[in-house]
């Protein structure tokens, strides 16, 4: 009898215990935590510092700065520092995990070149769009990588050529032929917390357009192919609070 009396008692008391954990809040216990809450959309802004240089090929007797060699040269460009390159950006997160952003900015790009004291820079100011990829953490104070694409659309040439420097040859046009009228680009980079950006981007195709042809009918960039690579360190901010994904549970480490 005493047995069965207790066996009773251990039971019920089992019950009440199960049922009262049952019971109580998921945010009160530390086994269970709910992930920070990811928007689905949202726009942000940029603002990055940007490297450039380029690799400069030019055909045998064709060199822009001041050389005469009668072979053909492959150079890399003198590394060149811009600020205050600016973008809007619109992103849509599909999970916690993966992403998508695309929008529009404006920077400064080129190359600078020297040969024999000589100083060649030529740069355009770009209106454009890229479209990327975001893998890792889509939480606002987390980071990720992304890589993709984009396209550039020139709407200012300037190229300033001297020895001397108070004594410079200058050419600034709106909306120029010398460069083609579309940069197509890649570029991958990574996002840290608080919203600092590293990129690097590589444009492909040639910076100038070798079928130019001046007023005298003299074509100044035939035999020089030049592509740019840039590194940018900036960073990103979310302006809009957008639609959250709602919290998820997971089991902490505790």
């Amino acid at each position: 009898m005493r047995n069965n009396l207790f066996a009773i008692t251990l039971l019920a008391l089992s019950l009440n215990s199960v049922s009262t954990y049952a019971q109580y809040p998921t945010h009160h216990s530390g086994y269970l935590k709910k992930e920070p809450k990811v928007k689905k959309f949202y726009v942000g802004g940029e603002i990055d510092a940007i490297f450039s240089t380029a690799t400069i090929h030019h055909d045998a007797g064709i060199l822009a700065v001041n050389s005469t060699s009668p072979q053909s040269v492959n150079t890399l460009g003198i590394i060149r520092f811009t600020g205050t390159n600016i973008g809007a950006t619109f992103n849509f997160n599909f999970s916690h995990h993966i992403g998508l952003y695309t929008g529009i900015d404006i920077k400064n790009v080129g190359y600078v070149e020297q040969d024999n004291g000589y100083t060649l820079k030529r740069r355009v100011y770009n209106v454009g769009v890229p479209l990327g990829l975001k893998i890792g953490n889509m939480a606002s104070d987390k980071g990720y990588f992304f890589l993709g694409g984009g396209l550039d659309a020139p709407i200012n040439y300037n190229e300033k050529y001297y020895h001397d420097r108070d004594n410079k040859k200058r050419i600034n046009e709106w909306f120029s032929d010398r460069t083609p009228s579309l940069m197509p680009y890649a570029f991958l980079g990574a996002t840290f917390s608080q919203g600092v950006t590293v990129k690097a981007q590589y444009y492909p195709n040639n910076f100038l357009n070798t079928n130019y042809t001046d007023n005298s009918g003299y074509m100044p960039y035939k035999g020089t192919d030049v592509n740019l690579v840039l590194l940018s360190i900036g960073f990103r901010i979310g302006f809009s609070t957008g639609n959250n994904a709602p919290a998820k549970e997971y089991k902490s480490n505790w």
